[in-house]
């Protein structure tokens, strides 16, 4: 070969070797992202260890370096777009060697023995890639750029995809829902407390007491408080009952002032977390009816109340607080500071709630002395004895209780002024300081529209306004009233008394009733008022219903069909009525005093604010302008109607904040350190 050809043949060597090297520079300027992120899009990574074990021999290396090739992909993407075009070959090539050599010098930094095993395999990938197809190219390019550096290492397009749930549970974990969960376990102190009373629903239930000694102490059972209720036991209470009632013991008590002993029975149930205890004695509670006249019911509660706290000696069970109920457990805390004092009952807190002043219990002295057998001392002006020859059980209490409490604030106002003291309003202000208002709820399980079983259609505050038509259709047909849809239907569910403001009512019926109004009323009581309402239905039939009976499933019905609800008391120490009818989604019309005046704020037109109808002085004119009011906005703007309809579901009427109160009056009273 001349000299000529051999300096020829250099030449084109030289030349090919500087191609070479400027397509692998070129190629390591952008890092080979270009190449390498065109090759990828194509090779699906699943099928990848399918034919390469790189991945079997190092899953941990293998993992790290997709998350941080990810945002190296991510940022180097738009220098695809102006990287030069090469040949097929050329890049499948020059892109192994880069990133052979890259991986080389990223590997060390991490681990020296998977790099040895990923280059080895790499390397021989590239030595048989010039004499494989297409694809087996495609394949080794893919997997060794799969084991290079953070910074060389190309992304997986569905590993990305994979990632974000994964950083959204992070999140989702780091929120502390259980420390907001255990925040409220603590319920403050625990005390013991005895109910004393004549009656508690479901067992016997003649008024609002029965409701106070039945929703109280389960509202209190609920705030850590030991809570154990004892009543008569009365024949009228239902089988149902009596047969799961157990017995817990029974012994001899000297009762009179002679001496004479009568027995004493306990029996014993328990539901929702109270205690119930019942005093067995057929000499005393054989009569059908909880209360039956005066003289035989002076007795009958001095026997009661003596037997109550002796039951509770004899079960062993002392509570920090006594709590006694109107006149009919009155000698309670007069017994607890005289007969029962050197006992263990006698070191209990003795509270007395009135739940209306009216009925005190006022009988010949020399009859109480005899039957309660307590001390000649308490028989004096300033504890048991009035109008010098009576003595009035209900003042007794007062003067020895240790608080003093009423079901509404407004009413512990009123009972210590000549207008509702009832002849103890100056007893009443001497013992001030010790008065107590604390407004009554109901018990929201029984009374709940949404669950209630007696409706035609149950509702809450989201659907009352469409539910509570069906419910209306329903009453007007049971009581056989005009089916009519745009008649305001006005109820009125009391005892027959004049203490309800039945004359007010009365008075005003002829002037309110037209062609677009309807009224109902259930109850009994004085036969002026029932053979009144039966004249108003015979003369308005089909716009008046007098259903002179109390059925529990009426009064539901009534509850819910019912467009407004009368109460205008002359006086009320609290009302259950007013805020049964706001849970039912019906509007009070109300009088304000005592407790209605407590629960319902008047309704105020030019801000659309309040939840009822008031009127203050007791006249019937008044009584006549709140119905024509609530008339009003029913037909001229049903709107503002309907807003407040919804604004009464939502009000709390529930025991949860007046037991609250209680609980705390009862911690002030028995400090424990």
């Amino acid at each position: 070969m001349s000299k000529k050809t051999v300096q020829k043949s250099k030449k084109r060597t030289t030349r090919a070797n500087k191609k070479r090297t400027t397509g692998v520079k070129a190629n390591t300027v952008v890092k080979s992202a270009s190449v390498t992120s065109e090759k990828v899009t194509e090779v699906k990574p699943v099928e990848v260890p399918k034919k390469v074990d790189i991945v079997e021999s190092t899953p941990k290396t293998t993992v790290q370096p997709k998350e941080t090739s990810e945002k190296v992909v991510a940022e180097s993407a738009p220098a695809v777009k102006t990287a030069p075009a090469k040949k097929a070959t050329t890049k499948k090539t020059t892109t192994a060697k880069s990133t052979t050599a890259t991986s080389k010098k990223a590997a060390t930094a991490k681990s020296e023995t998977t790099t040895e095993k990923v280059a080895t395999k790499t390397t021989s990938t590239k030595k048989t890639a010039s004499t494989k197809k297409a694809t087996t190219k495609k394949t080794t390019t893919a997997k060794s750029t799969t084991a290079t550096s953070k910074k060389t290492t190309t992304a997986k397009p569905k590993s990305i995809k994979s990632e974000t749930p994964v950083e959204a549970k992070t999140t989702e974990v780091i929120q502390e829902v259980p420390v907001e969960k255990s925040q409220p376990i603590d319920l403050g102190p625990r005390r013991s407390v005895a109910f004393i009373g004549s009656e508690c629903y479901p067992f016997v239930k003649t008024g609002g007491l029965g409701d106070v000694m039945s929703a109280l102490p389960k509202s209190l059972a609920k705030l850590n408080m030991d809570v154990k209720v004892i009543i008569p036991r009365y024949k009228c209470i239902p089988q149902k009952f009596q047969e799961k009632m157990e017995y817990k013991g029974s012994f001899y008590m000297e009762l009179c002032a002679d001496g004479k002993q009568y027995y004493v029975g306990i029996m014993e149930y328990q539901e929702d977390g109270v205690v119930y205890d019942f005093i067995d004695n057929d000499e005393f509670f054989s009569w059908g009816n909880p209360y039956t006249n005066l003289i035989d019911d002076i007795p009958k509660f001095c026997y009661f109340s003596k037997a109550a706290l002796a039951a509770l000696n004899y079960l062993n069970w002392t509570p920090d607080i006594v709590h006694c109920h109107d006149w009919q457990a009155a000698l309670v805390p007069l017994y607890l500071r005289t007969s029962f004092k050197d006992t263990n009952v006698g070191r209990a807190g003795a509270v007395l709630t009135i739940h209306n002043l009216r009925f005190q219990g006022i009988y010949d002295r020399k009859t109480i002395q005899y039957w309660s057998d307590l001390p000649d001392y308490v028989f004096n002006k300033d504890c048991m004895t009035q109008n010098w020859l009576d003595a009035n059980m209900l003042k007794g209490g007062i003067t020895y209780c240790n608080k003093l409490t009423t079901v509404s604030n407004t009413y512990a106002g009123e009972i210590q002024t000549e207008e509702y003291g009832e002849g103890l309003e100056e007893h009443l202000r001497y013992h001030s300081s010790k008065i107590l208002g604390i407004v009554n709820g109901i018990d929201t399980d029984i009374w709940n529209p949404a669950t209630d079983k007696l409706l035609a259609a149950q509702y809450d505050s989201q659907s009352v306004i469409k539910n509570k038509k069906a419910n209306k259709k329903a009453l007007q047909e049971s009581l056989g009233l005009e089916v009519d849809d745009h008649k305001i239907v006005i109820g009125l569910i009391s005892r027959l008394t004049n203490q309800k403001g039945l004359d007010l009512v009365n008075d005003v019926i002829p002037s309110i009733m037209d062609e677009h109004t309807q009224v109902v009323v259930l109850g009994t009581g004085d036969a002026m008022y029932e053979d009144a309402f039966r004249y108003y239905e015979n003369k308005y039939k089909g716009n008046f219903c007098a259903y002179i009976a109390y059925n529990e499933n009426v009064a539901h019905n009534i509850y819910a069909g019912c467009d407004a609800l009368l109460v205008p008391s002359r006086f009320e120490p609290c009302g259950l009525t007013q805020l049964i009818s706001m849970r039912y989604g019906s509007i009070p019309i109300v009088r304000e005093t005592g407790g209605l005046k407590d629960t319902v704020q008047p309704y105020n037109l030019f801000d659309n604010t309040g939840n009822g109808f008031t009127f203050d002085r007791y006249e019937s004119g008044l009584l006549y302008d709140a119905i024509n009011r609530a008339k009003t906005l029913y037909f001229e703007n049903r709107k503002y109607w309907d807003e407040m309809v919804v604004r009464d579901m939502n009000k709390d009427v529930s025991w949860q904040q007046s037991a609250k109160q209680y609980k705390d009056m009862y911690v002030e009273l028995t400090p424990k350190y």
